[in-house]
């Protein structure tokens, strides 16, 4: 699937294989998981092969199924570096709950933590979707409980000023996504008492060996909705649309 120009759908296009370049390996694709950063920036996932540096190739553990791991990579690599940013904390508020969230989750609980699901004002199916996947409490952004840790997943910049006001002094409150719109202002009262913002800029080599490593002995399930790779632009439609629970995965 080629995009040939900003803001156009993608098209189904033939085009001939390149020669692999030192340190680079061709990946036969059998399943790719559709990403909200590709409402952005759209990967050489959607194709039958893709040419990889070999250094950021990580082995998917035998037990999943290509079309159970697609949604491991970027949502659950990506979720996995911001998880590691939040220390030891024990009650984390997760805003949005998408294809990263349903994976954390389920660390989460298997780590002994608490994860809080807030979703859209109203957003019945997100909150149920995130009860199933281990979520003790899910309601809408707007709502209040005490955080010890946020991890915002939707691309929102006014529930940064949202989950502050959940997070407990010294708390942090984490932006997973690539891409967000503005934070509004913030007063300095919510950001008082050494909370801290972060960002995630993009995921470590360490960051996917430590998240297969623990793959190997902790086996998550994910909800999908699979499409034909010609379907990349429906795909793309119901995430951007928010009518997709769980991850999409073209195959």
């Amino acid at each position: 699937m080629i995009l040939r120009r900003p803001r156009q759908p993608l098209e189904l296009t033939e085009v001939e294989l390149r020669e692999r370049k030192a340190g680079e390996v061709r990946v036969r694709v059998e399943c790719c998981a559709v990403c909200r950063t590709d409402l952005h920036v759209v990967d050489g996932g959607y194709a039958e092969y893709a040419i990889a540096d070999e250094r950021f190739c990580f082995e998917i553990p035998d037990s999943y199924t290509s079309e159970e791991a697609a949604p491991l990579f970027c949502a659950g690599l990506i979720g996995f570096r911001a998880y590691r940013m939040i220390g030891n904390a024990q009650r984390i508020g997760f805003y949005g709950f998408g294809s990263s969230a349903q994976i954390l989750a389920q660390v989460a609980r298997v780590d002994g933590r608490e994860v809080f699901a807030f979703t859209r004002e109203g957003d019945v199916a997100a909150q149920e979707f995130a009860r199933r996947k281990g979520a003790v409490w899910a309601g809408g952004a707007g709502e209040t409980q005490p955080l010890d840790a946020a991890i915002i997943f939707a691309p929102a910049g006014e529930l940064v000023p949202a989950a502050l006001k959940n997070v407990v002094k010294g708390g942090s409150v984490i932006c997973a996504g690539i891409h967000m719109s503005d934070i509004p202002s913030v007063p300095y009262s919510l950001l008082w008492g050494e909370r801290v913002i972060r960002s995630v800029a993009n995921l470590t080599r360490d960051d996917g060996i430590a998240f297969f490593e623990r793959l190997k002995t902790l086996r998550i399930e994910t909800e999908r909705a699979r499409y034909p790779l010609e379907q990349a632009n429906e795909a793309l439609a119901a995430l951007r649309s928010g009518e997709l629970v769980g991850t999409a995965v073209l195959a």
